[in-house]
């Protein structure tokens, strides 16, 4: 399977050729293990604080002409349009890959519930609450949002003229912001999958009967 193909969906009813049930659950528990991994995995993790970084390199760069105009730089005509245009071209990728992974997460439930349905295994579908995955989501993306609160604060309380320039409280409340975004989706992430976990991996979950093949 190509490493940025997802699984496809089950097939519809009347085209399902499995020759009995445990074939099926075979089919079934490679697909959700795929999806679980594409879900939840360290990679996306990396990616999104990747994405994180980039917004924070992209700002820094936006930020730059004004430190220029405070020092009252000439060079701020000739360096500013490059930097500005720098930073759009590090920012710009960041927030397209936010927004494409959000995209793909909900893609990736979509696929999860309809290859559930298909029947129950609660053995190996256990495994799709992922706990440690989900805590390791959580703390991590926790301490990211608090360190750009801690950031953010910073960079308002600690202002001092004639030290701490316009430019460097701009720059400190954005990566701040930034940081306390990543941290925020990757948590909110976390615990939507708990949610999700809750609703279609308990006992009583309601799953569809088991479909006639």
């Amino acid at each position: 399977m190509p490493s940025r193909t997802l699984p496809p969906p089950p097939p519809p009813v009347h085209l399902r050729t499995w020759p009995d049930r445990q074939t099926l659950l075979t089919d079934r528990g490679m697909a959700l293990e795929e999806l679980r991994r594409r879900h939840l995995g360290v990679s996306r993790l990396l990616l999104l604080w990747l994405c994180g970084l980039g917004g924070v390199t992209g700002w820094a760069l936006l930020i730059q002409p004004l430190r220029y105009i405070d020092d009252k730089d000439a060079s701020v005509f000739l360096l500013g349009p490059v930097l500005v245009i720098l930073g759009l071209a590090v920012l710009a990728p960041a927030v397209i890959g936010v927004a494409l992974g959000i995209r793909r997460d909900r893609r990736i439930r979509r696929l999860t519930d309809a290859w559930l349905t298909l029947d129950r295994h609660p053995t190996s579908d256990a495994r799709l609450r992922s706990p440690g995955l989900s805590l390791l989501w959580l703390l991590s993306s926790l301490a990211v949002c608090t360190l750009g609160l801690w950031m953010s604060f910073t960079a308002t309380a600690h202002a001092e003229p004639g030290h701490d320039t316009y430019a460097d409280v701009v720059l400190g409340m954005g990566v701040g912001l930034i940081l306390w975004l990543t941290g925020l989706l990757g948590a909110t992430k976390a615990a939507g999958h708990y949610r999700w976990a809750l609703r279609k991996l308990t006992p009583t979950a309601g799953l569809t009967t088991p479909a006639r093949r």
